[in-house]
């Protein structure tokens, strides 16, 4: 099965220059990304003066992430292949696409981008609390968990089969919109009832600024365990041994 063709790497891609590279490029992308679409939920609420969700929220909230991601993976595509999401890296290690070592490197990265981008909206909205993600009234953590794996396996299914499968030809193009548009349109779904995060990065950084931890668990079981399954089925039945193109030497 393609799942066994996980590698856990060498320590010294910690300071390969590439791998390094890579993980300054996740930085930044996510760094682009939360920076976007939390701020535009900050800006929304100084608009409304703090006012109740409402269903323009709601799209405003899913244009924003959408714009903001598809921008942050076309930025990212050609240095670091564009995750911008913990579970993604996962799910890409999973599938056999990075080594568990280039990924710790890309989690820490895409963690402290989603950090400094939240400082930096409290800064310069003078003040202003990012917004951490959390449950709505009547919606328990169970159902949150299964809304975040749902969400997130049908974001890493498009990842897998716009971006990474070997057979994506021309389709390849089109991913950085794809990969937004999947996240846009979740956030039109789960957004009013778990916040839509499917990036335990996008729900880190909030919460360390905020330092509010409510049911934080959920956003990182969730999206791991979507993108696990996401990447199992898609390069089990669809990619396939013939079809699995192997790690370079240089990423063991």
């Amino acid at each position: 099965m393609a799942v066994y063709r996980i590698a856990i790497g060498s320590p010294r891609e910690a300071s390969n220059p590439a791998a390094i590279r890579a993980a300054v490029a996740e930085f930044f992308s996510m760094l682009i990304f939360v920076f976007a679409g939390q701020g535009s939920g900050m800006a929304y609420s100084k608009l409304t003066g703090n006012g109740p969700a409402t269903p323009a929220g709601l799209v405003l909230a899913s244009l924003s992430h959408a714009f903001g991601l598809f921008v942050a993976v076309s930025v990212g595509a050609n240095i670091s292949g564009g995750h911008v999401n913990p579970a993604v890296t996962f799910g890409a290690f999973i599938g056999g696409n990075i080594t568990l070592l280039k990924s710790i490197l890309y989690w820490i990265a895409q963690l402290l981008g989603s950090v400094v981008a939240c400082f930096l909206l409290n800064y310069t909205t003078g003040g202003m609390e990012t917004t951490g993600f959390s449950l709505s009234s009547g919606v328990s953590v169970w159902n949150a968990l299964v809304f975040e794996i749902v969400m997130t396996f049908g974001l890493v299914y498009t990842v897998y089969a716009t971006a990474v499968d070997p057979k994506k030809g021309n389709v390849g193009v089109v991913a950085p919109l794809a990969i937004g548009l999947v996240v846009g349109a979740n956030i039109l779904v789960g957004g009013a009832f778990d916040g839509a995060s499917m990036n335990p990065a996008v729900s880190f950084g909030p919460a360390v600024v905020s330092w509010s931890w409510t049911h934080h668990w959920v956003y990182w079981f969730g999206p791991f365990i979507g993108s696990a399954a996401a990447a199992i089925l898609y390069d089990n039945i669809f990619i396939g041994d013939d079809g699995h193109e192997p790690l370079a030497s240089s990423d063991f």
